[in-house]
Parts: structure tokens; sequence; C-alpha cells
């Protein structure tokens, strides 16, 4: 068995985890711890409190009781808030509270989007604008070419966790562009395990959305690969060998 270990703010769509699991259906477990997300809101100084190496360090112990192997801080705007330079040392910072591999959502979309092998993308993401800008300007210094950056203006986890599938959906045409070789949807706190297949056939490109690269990136930390179609494009492709 290999365990993950998923570290999770709050309370919002932490059920895509055992969702994915029973998906994959599998020897992968997806342990997964919450933390303290202090207050709920789509700003920047928050988002930083959010992330903050106190809060995350909190629940790197009972992760290491779990067996996890890797840990993955299961958060997009609480990672690239910090830019691509913070984000590295808050995940440096984990790795080493942990004693364990250590990334971010933040960097799993980056690494997905390097493992597909595209380069222009669109972002449909359900922050506010400001926000939503951050998270391009971590793509462009990953090396991704943002064609269209979409904000929706949620001000809250709670808020994007009430979101059903149309709205998902929605979500993703809107901020779809002719130009992307494949669409974002960042923000963990929405729900997307069981619509990644249906996001890709209604969109015809793939589609990466947060819990989805979140698992994927812990399996990528423990070197495992799973390939499972209703997961989408991100884990059914052969990895790209670079030149």
């Amino acid at each position: 068995m290999t365990a993950l270990g998923i570290l999770y703010p709050g309370h919002a769509a932490e059920d895509d985890y055992p969702r994915i699991e029973q998906i994959i259906a599998s020897d992968i477990r997806l342990p997964l711890v919450h933390t303290d997300i202090g207050e709920d809101a789509h700003r920047v100084d928050a988002l930083l409190e959010l992330g903050s190496a106190q809060r995350l360090a909190a629940g790197t112990e009972e992760l290491r009781l779990s067996g996890a192997e890797a840990v993955v801080w299961a958060c997009t705007s609480g990672s690239f808030v910090y830019g691509w330079e913070g984000a590295h040392e808050q995940v440096r910072a984990l790795a080493l509270a942990a004693g364990l591999p250590a990334s971010s959502t933040s960097f799993a979309f980056a690494h997905a989007v390097a493992e597909l092998g595209v380069r222009r993308v669109a972002v449909a993401a359900t922050y506010p604008d400001d926000v939503t800008a951050l998270f391009a300007a971590f793509l462009k210094d990953a090396g991704a070419e943002v064609v269209a950056s979409t904000g929706s203006g949620a001000g809250t986890a709670a808020e994007v966790a009430a979101w059903g599938e149309e709205e998902v959906m929605a979500l993703a045409r809107r901020g779809d562009h002719p130009d992307a070789e494949a669409v974002l949807l960042p923000d963990t706190a929405l729900h997307t395990a069981a619509h990644v297949a249906d996001l890709e056939a209604a969109l015809g490109k793939p589609v990466l959305t947060a819990n989805q690269v979140t698992v994927w990136e812990a399996l990528r930390l423990a070197d495992r690969r799973v390939h499972e179609p209703a997961l989408g494009a991100l884990f059914t492709r052969e990895p790209v060998v670079q030149a």
C-alpha cells in the first residue's frame, strides 16, 4: 500500500479525495489532515495567513503517523499567493516539518502542464480577479503561456464548495479559449473529481482541476503512476521525455 498525505485547508471539497481513491481502486490511500484556515476569504492577506508555515506544520505529525510517503499542501491560492520563490520556500518548510517529500497544488498545476506537453493554457478560476491574476503570474513563471484568465469573484471557499456540476461546467466553458491547449480550474474547494472526463469531452481538450492534480502530484512524489481515464488526460498520457 502507498499512503499519500493530503494537507487540506478547512472543510469544503475534501470528499473529492476519497472519491478519487475509489476511482483509482488500487493500493493507493490518501490520508487527509485538515488545517485551520482562520478567515475563509479569497483575499491576499487571508490567503497568506492560510498558507503560513505554522498552520501547515500543525498537521504534519498526524500525517507521519498515517504512514504517508509524501505530502501535498492541497491549496492552490494558499500557495501561489506567495509568488514563485515564496511558494518554493513554503514547500521547503513543509518538507522539513513533515520529514517527507512535499509539494503544493500550485506546483502540481505547473508540473501537470509540463507532463501534458502543452504550453498555452486558459485559467478558469473561482477567485476574484486580483487573486486570479496571481495564479496566471505563477503559471507564467513556470513557463506556461496564459492565453486567457477568467475570475468568477467567489469570495469564500464555502461558496465554491456549494457549486455543482452545472456551475463547474459553466466555469470551464467561460474560461476556455480557442488558443488554449488545456484549461485549468484552480481551487481545491471546488468539487471536480466526478466531472473531469465530462469536462474534457465538452471542451475537447485536457482539463486540469485542483484536487485531480493534487493527487497526481502526490503520486509523482512517491514515484507511482496510475492509468485512469475517469481522471482525464493527465492520468492516461505517457510522460513527456525532455530533450
